[in-house]
């Protein structure tokens, strides 16, 4: 892959740089903020060479690579003037209280998921040794090793606090402060006293911060106003001194004696509701959530759910949600797994294969992307495959007991407690039995190259391609459009349309249907590539006055409807109809005639024959 290319063209089909807020990546996304997501080309961008799909969930623009979005991501920044510096821009947009409170909690936590994975697989290893007797929990090598992997927990607020406010557009070195003082050791003690409490005569409730999200959480929040707000009142020659002293001595305290408080409730009675669900009623709640899991990681919003998982964690010692992602992701894998079984594709086989391995390693888009949702019913077996996965977690209790980034193989130290060998074998019954269901409920396989395109002068020697529409024929060279007058997609005929309807020229699969409805690309069942462009320049019309009756992958035949439109109503706009009907595999074919030329001819009459 040519990264810096692949940066570019994203970029420019995003909408360029200046339509760009903030920008930055998980592990298979690239995930845009962006001023105006209508000016984003979604069907363009799906076409990039290394780009498994597009989705927008909240206000936030996803663009799924896999495992080079790092390189993708760097080479981007690269060549722009991207960075973190435009994080903090307001955006345009609308967005609902929900989508904005989904977008917080993932534009916080995705930048900070390395360090959590890492210590995370650092307590893994850590229990592991002292389970096999490998290390004792009174030598000094457990000592070190253990504060390096709590370090990241404990200390949790201040990678938050620096986190948040880059999001919130304030100053990370003071968020880190005021995550520092509440974390400070003197005031921890003072608070673990047992003592009352108060700073100038108001009462400070006493709570543990170490390893808490939600209070620090809306403390950065709340700075990121009151830091505006001294900034905008202060003037220039005092704003270094005064800024950060008053917002520090402002929302430390309003922070202790209120916020902090709030946010170690709502975090409680958070994680009381999620083990209260799953202690009543686990065995539901855990099929529901291990078999859905794969559509909450297709919107992203999977790291929504971070928070609720460290609050487990740090309260109970334990977590029901992490287990159900493992679920998922094993259904995933055995699903594309159940694909490499019984595909006859040499190339997407071995892509099956590939994308299994990388699915076991716990990062499911190329799996979940570029092979189940293409074929659909491998998509819905690895949903089952994680329920069966669910009913036996439910049944055997599952938990997890240390919280990792990674869910997959290499994550597989988050089990180690006493639910650890149910936990394998819940693993080993979501993926064989994706695998079985996938294998038995079978797919329509990709054709190969040898398949679907006939050989130059062979198969498709004398296949006639039928007329879309009821019009006058007319050559390409007399469309108002060099890439159709100068046959730069192919040969082919153009038509002026006497009826408002296009049919299929052909018996074949709907290949391709623009998002702004004039166009349409169908693949016969000979190999021919088709498309029919209704109007020059009606791209620019949205959609509008054009009526969809086929999505992609329907078969269809000669005569099906496939797009109705108003004539005079895009007449009146000011664009031509007149139609290209183009053959875009032109060099497969020796020929490609027309069947008339300069006269009228009726829907499903010849048009074209290729030889």
């Amino acid at each position: 892959m040519d990264y810096n290319k692949v940066s570019k063209d994203i970029l420019q089909l995003v909408g360029g740089e200046e339509n760009v807020q903030s920008v930055i990546h998980c592990m298979t996304r690239l995930r845009f903020n962006l001023y105006d997501n209508g000016k984003a080309d979604r069907t363009k961008l799906e076409n990039v060479p290394g780009v498994m799909g597009t989705n927008i969930s909240g206000e936030q623009f996803q663009i799924i690579i896999g495992n080079d979005v790092p390189k993708v991501y760097k080479a981007m920044i690269a060549n722009s003037g991207l960075s973190d510096a435009k994080a903090g821009q307001p955006s345009s947009q609308k967005k609902n209280v929900l989508a904005a409170i989904f977008d917080v909690i993932s534009g916080v936590f995705t930048p900070i998921l390395p360090a959590i994975a890492g210590a995370g697989m650092i307590k893994g290893i850590i229990a592991l040794a002292v389970t096999f007797g490998w290390m004792s929990e009174k030598s000094q090598a457990h000592t070190i090793l253990s504060a390096i992997g709590d370090g990241a927990f404990y200390f949790l607020p201040l990678l938050l606090a620096v986190s948040a406010a880059r999001k919130f557009g304030s100053n990370p070195y003071v968020a880190a402060a005021i995550g520092a003082a509440i974390l400070h050791p003197d005031l921890t003690a003072l608070l673990a006293s047992g003592k009352s409490i108060s700073f100038i005569g108001l009462p400070v409730t006493a709570a543990t911060y170490s390893s808490t999200v939600i209070p620090i959480l809306l403390a950065i929040w709340i700075a990121s106003y009151v830091e505006k707000w001294i900034d905008r009142i202060t003037p220039t020659s005092l704003k270094l001194i005064f800024v950060p002293t008053f917002t520090l001595l402002i929302v430390v305290p309003v922070t202790l004696i209120t916020v902090g408080p709030l946010g170690a409730i709502i975090g409680n009675y958070l994680s009381v509701g999620v083990n209260y669900l799953f202690q009543h009623a686990g065995l539901i709640a855990m099929i529901l959530l291990a078999g859905t899991f794969s559509l909450i990681i297709m919107t992203g919003m999977h790291y929504a759910l971070v928070p609720i998982m460290l609050n487990n964690i740090a309260q109970n010692g334990y977590d029901y949600l992490m287990p159900a992602m493992f679920l998922a992701n094993m259904g995933q894998a055995g699903a594309s797994f159940a694909v490499f079984l019984r595909s006859r594709n040499k190339k997407f086989k071995s892509l099956s294969l590939t994308t299994s391995i990388t699915a076991l390693m716990g990062i499911t888009e190329p799996a979940m992307y570029g092979v189940n949702m293409r074929l659909k019913k491998p998509f819905v077996s690895a949903l089952l495959g994680g329920a069966v996965g669910g009913a036996f977690y439910g049944i055997t209790g599952v938990a997890s007991y240390i919280v990792g980034g990674n869910a997959g193989l290499p994550g597989i130290p988050t089990f180690i407690g006493p639910t650890f060998v149910q936990a394998m074998i819940g693993l080993v019954i979501a993926f064989f039995a994706a695998t079985i269901i996938a294998y038995l409920l079978g797919f329509e396989d990709i054709p190969s190259e040898e398949d679907e395109a006939p050989a130059k002068g062979e198969a498709a020697a004398g296949e006639i391609i039928h007329s879309p529409l009821k019009g006058e024929v007319k050559a390409l060279s007399e469309v108002d459009d060099a890439t159709f007058s100068g046959e730069v997609m192919g040969k082919g005929v153009a038509i002026e349309p006497e009826e408002g309807a296009a049919v299929s020229p052909v018996s074949g699969t709907i290949t391709t249907v623009f998002q702004t409805k004039h166009a349409i690309g169908i693949t016969s069942g000979s190999g021919a590539e088709i498309i029919i462009h209704i109007g020059i320049d009606t791209v620019k019309l949205n959609g509008e006055h054009f009526t969809v009756h086929v999505k992609e992958g329907d078969a269809v035949s000669p005569g099906d409807l496939l797009v109705s439109f108003d004539m005079e109503a895009i007449k009146k706009a000011g664009y031509q109809l007149i139609t290209p009907v183009i053959v875009t595999n032109t060099d497969r074919y020796e020929s490609i005639k027309p069947v008339k030329t300069s006269e009228n001819v009726n829907v499903k009459e010849a048009l074209l024959v290729l030889s």
